[in-house]
């Protein structure tokens, strides 16, 4: 594991950037395995600078995405299907045809969670995986539990992560209960890791995730054990190691 120190959200943002662009120059039809929330915002938006100025090419890309909310149809503005679209598909040369996205409209959880693995299987596996921090140490919707899940299942979201996504939603009680997520499985067999992690609310998950006991009950200490992770935080995230 190793920790790329940033000054701030927007330092950190183009360090980010420029790791996932070097993915792509090197592997032109890389895998990406891509996050949604604010945190990547402004990775993403240096990526399409970068594309707009002619220094990446996104034509053979794939994408998997780590999560999507249960019920919430792709046209949904607070879907993450939208979210991709708005915040980077919209914006660079990639074939949409080949960025995935959990069905949040499939109501067998059974079946929406298989039909995903099968996706992620089918496309190789990811080369390079995208990663949030939840303040509880939760990675994609992998939440706080007794056992890491191994596959993509259907999850309900903890309080404090419905609390953190209370923003995005006209009121607490539009937002989703339950998401599909990418399990543990699938992340740690990603070729490599990058996990974007900005400001002080984070600085308690960050000392407990990558310099704790390893937990499901702090679902991003797994990472601890996989071959090749970057950590890029600021200075803020860092505070407290």
């Amino acid at each position: 594991m190793r920790i790329v120190k940033a000054k701030d959200y927007e330092d950190m943002s183009r360090k980010v950037a420029d790791i996932i662009a070097a993915q792509v120059t090197i592997k032109p039809d890389s895998v990406l395995g891509l996050a949604t929330g604010s945190t990547p915002i402004g990775a993403y938006q240096e990526l399409i600078k970068k594309y707009e100025n002619g220094r990446l090419d996104f034509a053979n890309i794939t994408s998997v995405n780590l999560d999507e909310y249960k019920g919430l149809a792709g046209d949904n503005e607070q879907s993450y299907y939208y979210f991709m679209n708005d915040n980077l598909f919209n914006h660079i040369n990639i074939d949409k045809s080949r960025t995935f996205v959990p069905d949040g409209t499939v109501a067998d959880s059974s079946k929406a969670c298989q039909d995903y693995e099968d996706i992620i299987v089918s496309v190789g596996g990811v080369d390079l995986q995208l990663l949030g921090l939840g303040g509880n140490g939760h990675i994609g919707f992998n939440e706080p539990s007794d056992i890491f899940e191994k596959d993509t299942h259907c999850v309900n979201l903890a309080p404090d992560t419905i609390e953190a996504n209370q923003r995005f939603f006209a009121s607490p009680a539009d937002v989703p209960r339950q998401a599909y997520t990418m399990g543990i499985g699938a992340i740690m067999s990603a070729n490599s890791i990058v996990v974007a992690v900005s400001g002080e609310s984070k600085a308690k998950a960050v000392k407990e995730s990558f310099f704790g006991e390893i937990t499901p009950q702090v679902p991003a200490s797994i990472l601890q054990l996989h071959k090749d992770v970057v950590i890029v935080a600021d200075e803020a995230a860092l505070s407290l190691v």
